[in-house]
Formats: structure tokens, sequence, C-alpha cells
């Protein structure tokens, strides 16, 4: 497979080739057109010349039935997109069709909002008009990390598009392939205008860093680390542009005493090895009462032992490898340096044993105890298969303890008193709050962070709105 540029409408080769490997086996998959800054700056300029003819901008009907063409024609791939998704990433094949199956709603869903983007209009004295309009905010610059490349991909170029915005994508190289095969079916529509989506890929980060700091990109869209995203509006401070940032997360689960822990720990265990952990809104932490704390302790330790690595083709898998060798590297060390420093090791995880798994970048869950909130593990997102158990007094200690991070993205609450649930939620400084469940995102409900956690909303209406600009248009026209 070959993924190449794809700028004011022409499909264009790079400064060379990239190849893309198979994080299970290291089997080279394939290659990518290697870019940087030359392509992105061609991009942009293609993107801003694209935005100020109204063909695009001022026709939702049109960029209706684009988007829903799109989703028609990814329809059929749906099953071969999976596969190419698990190879290129590691997750099992389960979550990479249901990441597929996501992304078509996505799609589809801001198909529907394309032709709903109300203003209002009111008469504020005699004969003096005040109108509100909608409109598109200009060249949008979408930065797409690779942990779930498929939604996290179409959850910003789905609103940007229905807005009226241009676009310029910048992919994850470690996903570059499945990002290319899944804008294929759009960037081939005759219907739509050369220039109004774009994409260059890269192995470093010049042409990322264009984005951010040009004047020509009114929003930008990056998903990923929190030191990445202050480094992000640092950057793109003197432009002033827009900003929607969905950074770190530290996610917490608050089980109370009338839980049924048996029953409770399988899901919190699928939760915190989602992706092989490496995903934002991934169980990090657990706080149980202490009355549970022993039974928890053994229950969660059991259900995070019975989850089979392998191959994400392979049915039985339900972790598969890190991203690649260097982040298994990185995250290796740190959970081992959480395992030196915890109260208690309940499950020691790290690179495996088995041969089979020798040429991939694989990690075993580890469990952990500790008492303290403030530990490095307790406060730092580690992106793997760590999941950290401490113990809670009472409502206003789980409170206390779950709100001590800098970080305010997600966090579930597990008990059968309804009251207490919504209570316990809405004590929480995090922008979503499950009960009695955790990892649900989907298009309607938005997405996003308090603190720390990012800025703006995806999914969801507001995502529309955030690659928006309000205009206020005002005429006195008298009476009569």
């Amino acid at each position: 497979m070959q993924a190449r540029h794809f700028i004011n409408g022409e499909w264009l080769h790079g400064e060379g080739w990239v190849d893309s490997l198979d994080p299970a086996t290291g089997e080279v998959l394939g290659a990518f057109a290697e870019g940087g800054e030359q392509q992105a700056r061609a991009a942009v300029d293609a993107a801003s010349l694209a935005f100020n003819t109204p063909q695009w901008a001022q026709n939702p009907r049109l960029r209706q039935q684009v988007m829903l063409a799109w989703a028609a024609a990814l329809e059929p791939r749906r099953e071969k997109l999976a596969h190419l998704l698990t190879r290129e990433n590691g997750k099992p094949l389960a979550q990479s069709q249901g990441e597929v199956g996501g992304a078509l709603s996505e799609i589809l869903y801001y198909a529907g909002l394309t032709r709903h983007t109300p203003g209002a209009a009111m008469e504020v004295a005699p004969g003096e008009f005040s109108t509100m309009f909608r409109e598109p905010a200009g060249v949008a610059g979408l930065i797409i990390p690779w942990n779930a490349p498929g939604v996290l991909l179409i959850r910003a170029l789905a609103p940007a598009l229905a807005a009226g915005c241009a676009t310029v994508v910048k992919p994850a190289p470690q996903t570059a392939l499945f990002n290319a095969a899944v804008m294929a079916p759009l960037l081939e529509q005759k219907a739509l205008p050369p220039g109004v989506v774009n994409l260059f890929m890269e192995s470093g980060h010049a042409g990322a860093a264009h984005l951010v700091a040009s004047p020509k990109v009114d929003v930008l869209s990056f998903t990923g680390s929190t030191a990445t995203g202050t480094r992000i509006m640092q950057d793109a401070a003197p432009t002033m542009k827009k900003l929607s940032l969905e950074l770190g997360g530290k996610s917490c689960c608050l089980v109370f005493e009338d839980a049924d822990i048996d029953a409770i720990a399988p899901k919190l265990a699928a939760a915190a090895t989602i992706i092989s952990g490496q995903q934002c809104t991934a169980a990090r932490r657990v706080l149980v009462q202490a009355s549970r704390l022993e039974q928890m302790k053994a229950a969660l330790s059991a259900a995070l032992k019975a989850l089979p690595l392998g191959h994400g083709l392979d049915a039985a898998t339900r972790i598969g490898p890190l991203i690649d060798r260097h982040a298994r590297d990185q995250v290796g060390a740190r959970i081992q340096e959480a395992q030196d420093s915890c109260d208690q090791v309940l499950l020691a995880g790290g690179i495996p044993d088995d041969a089979g798994l020798a040429d991939g970048a694989f990690l075993t869950p580890s469990l952990i105890h500790h008492r303290d909130s403030g530990a490095f593990f307790c406060q730092e997102e580690i992106f793997g298969p760590l999941l950290v158990l401490e113990a809670f007094e009472d409502e206003a200690d789980a409170v206390a303890r779950a709100n001590h991070t800098d970080f305010g993205l997600s966090a579930s609450v597990w008990t059968n008193h309804g009251a207490r649930a919504l209570r316990v939620a809405r004590a929480l400084r995090d922008g979503t709050v499950w009960i009695n469940d955790h990892n649900k995102l989907f298009a309607e409900a938005e997405t996003g962070g308090y603190r720390k956690s990012g800025l703006g909303r995806l999914h969801g209406y507001d995502a529309l709105l955030d690659f928006t600009e309000l205009k206020h248009v005002y005429q006195s026209v008298g009476t009569v």
C-alpha cells in the first residue's frame, strides 16, 4: 500500500517514502509519502483560496450531498478498513470494527446538521434590526492522533466541512495509511471543489508546526497530550486563531460499597485496557469504598490477568500491542517506576515472555494499590495498561480524591443508588461522567475536558460551533 499527499485536488508524491509497520509483528504494511513544511504551505494556500470562493462555504446543500456520498462510499469498505486499522494500529478487530462504525455514524450526524446552522434576528428598537449569522470560521487545520484515527479524524473533519470550512488534514505517521484510505472516497468526489479538503503526511513535525503558526489557518483542532497542547497554545497565540484541543486525562472510576464488585471488575479491566490503555478516556484510577477494597483487589487482578494478549486479528485477543516499540519502552519504564514506588503491586505487568509476541510492542497490564493520590502515577497520564487502585471512606473523600488532579476529561460512578450517582457526578470536575458504565462515546454527545484536559468540544452540536464565527449585522430601516 502507498498513501500520497492530496493538495488542491491532486494526488502528489512527496520527498521519498516512509514505511508503515504492524506493531504486533514489525511487518512492513506499506509506505506513505514524506512531507513537511512545503506540503503544509501548499495545502494551506489551496484551502485559503477554496474558502474565499462561495461555492463551498455558502452552499450547505452541496456540503451535505458530498458528506452523504462519502458515507455511502465507505459503507461497503467497512470490514476492509477495520482490518487495515487493526494491522496498522494494533487494536483488536472488534474495537476497529466499532470505530469504523462510529466514524460512519459521525459523518451521517454532521451531514444532518449541515443544513441547520440557524442564527437569530430581533428588532431592538422601532425599525432597527439585529441579525446574528453563524458563518464558517475559515481554514481549519486538523492534526489527527494515531490511537483512534478513524473517529478522531471524522469528529474533526465532519463538523469542519458541515460548517463550511476548507480543511487541511495532517494524520499521525503511525496510521497514515488508514487515514488516507478513509479519506480517499471523499477526495475522489467530483462534486468536491479543489482545495476544500487537503491531506499531507510527514514523519516529523515541521508541517504541523506550520499549521499552528500560519495566519492563514483560522481554526486548529488537535487531539493529544497536554504538553503538546500547551506548546500549540503558545505557538498559535500570535495569530489568535480558534483552538479545539482535546488533551490528557486521568479517568477515575468511583465504586461505592453497594456495587457488585465481581460483576464490575471485568468492565473496569476492559475500560483500562481499551486500545492497550492508549485512550485518553481509559480508566486510570479505580477508587473503591474502603469496606470493599480487599474484594476489589482480588477481582480486578483476576479480571486483568484473564485478558489475552495477541495480534488484533486473532479473535481471542482482548489486548493488542502498543502503537510501536518506542512507546512500549517509554510506557514500560514509567510503569516499572510506579511498581517500584507504590504501596503494593497487585499485578506486575511488563514485556511478555511469550516468544510469539517477541516481535511486537506488547505490554501486559499492571495493577497497583496506593494510598497517596498525589503520587506521580496517580497524577501523570501514563499512556498504557496501568491501573491504580485507591480506597476512600465516604462520598466527600471519593470526590476530593477524584478531583485531586490537573485533568478533567472523564470519570465514572458505580452505585445502585440513583440519587448518589447524580450527586457525585455533579460534584466531579470532568467533562464527561458515566454512571455504571465507562467509555461510552458517540456522535450526538459532546466530549471534552475541564482544566488541562483541553479547550472546546468534539462530537455533538457544540463541535460544529467550534468551526464557526458569530457575526452581528445591524440595519436601521425606519418605520412606515
